[in-house]
């Protein structure tokens, strides 16, 4: 009798432990986002900025070290974890600039993940944070091959796009760009950059002569519209744009549609200054030739890569 009432107590001690530890949990203070900024996440920031424009894929520890002892100092301002993301992303994304490519890469994708989930706990109206937290979740998953992780990346995506579809069509659709060309979701990814353009006109876009000369003159610097041209954050977005579009049009199999797409690239002002002119112009005269390249989910050394897979992955829109 004894022994029962020692094993029903313990039982009762140990569901009393476990309530107590939920409760602690759940009564902690929220974490608050800060009020001001800190000079030293201002001063990173500028060696975020110059790193990031300049395209010096080689100084991202520098960066890095910067953000990070300003994170340290006030690790409750949602602008400095999202550059730390940003930064791992950058590093994991353009990875072929390394040879080789060391085992550890797949680790910024951990490290990304982390700082934008930081970043959109600090700052959840941010839609753009989402987005990114999305796409790190889906990278991480497919790492690990963890398919609740896939799936929950998948459906932060879809939350990110309903809240900004005219950054997010495109973070989600680039983010499914690598998936197998016959897959459900490389469609899928591809169908959201037909969305974002007609999301940023407000048109239907033709999808047999999708001409974007027409829509030029609705170029704005203000509200959401503003992410569906150049800017000083990503001074080539627009050339960017159509690049991959092209590329994952090229995969899909339909090369001549490609050619007009990326003709679209050519249209703005800053095409002039932008440094993949010779990639741009390359894809044109190849198309056709290129549709089982991007295809390769392991290129070989010096094949033509599918954007999402370049050195260029990032630089292609954020290069000055």
């Amino acid at each position: 009798m004894k022994r029962r009432v020692g094993v029903g107590t313990g039982i009762a001690v140990a569901m009393l432990a476990g309530g107590c530890a939920t409760l602690a949990i759940w009564s902690a203070p929220e974490k608050a986002p800060s009020a001001e900024r800190t000079p030293a996440a201002q001063r990173a920031d500028g060696l975020f900025w110059r790193t990031l424009h300049d395209g010096e894929y080689e100084k991202i520890p520098a960066a890095l070290t910067a953000l990070t002892a300003a994170y340290l100092e006030n690790p409750n301002d949602a602008v400095t974890a999202a550059h730390i993301g940003w930064m791992h992303v950058w590093r994991l994304a353009e990875r072929a600039r390394l040879d080789p490519v060391p085992p550890s890469i797949t680790d910024h994708a951990v490290l990304s993940r982390r700082y934008f989930e930081e970043a959109v706990r600090l700052n959840p109206t941010e839609a753009r944070y989402l987005g990114f937290y999305g796409s790190m979740l889906l990278a991480e998953g497919a790492i690990h091959k963890d398919e609740k992780l896939v799936r929950k990346g998948y459906f932060t995506l879809l939350e990110s796009v309903k809240a900004f579809p005219e950054f997010n069509y495109f973070t989600a659709g680039y983010s499914m760009s690598s998936r197998p060309h016959d897959s459900e979701r490389f469609r899928e990814g591809l169908e959201y950059q037909w969305l974002n353009l007609n999301v940023c006109v407000g048109d239907k876009v033709d999808r047999q002569n999708p001409d974007y000369r027409k829509y030029l003159h609705l170029e704005t610097k203000e509200g959401p519209k503003r992410v569906c041209w150049n800017s000083w954050i990503a001074p080539h977005n627009f050339e960017g744009f159509f690049l991959n579009f092209g590329d994952m049009l090229v995969k899909a199999g339909q090369p001549d549609v490609a050619v007009r797409m990326y003709a679209n690239a050519t249209l703005t002002p800053d095409y002039a200054t932008w440094k993949y002119q010779d990639v741009l112009q390359d894809r044109m005269r190849n198309a056709a030739r290129y549709v089982e390249a991007f295809r390769q989910e392991r290129p070989a050394p010096g094949a033509p890569r599918i954007m999402s897979q370049s050195r260029f992955n990032c630089m292609a829109c954020h290069e000055r």
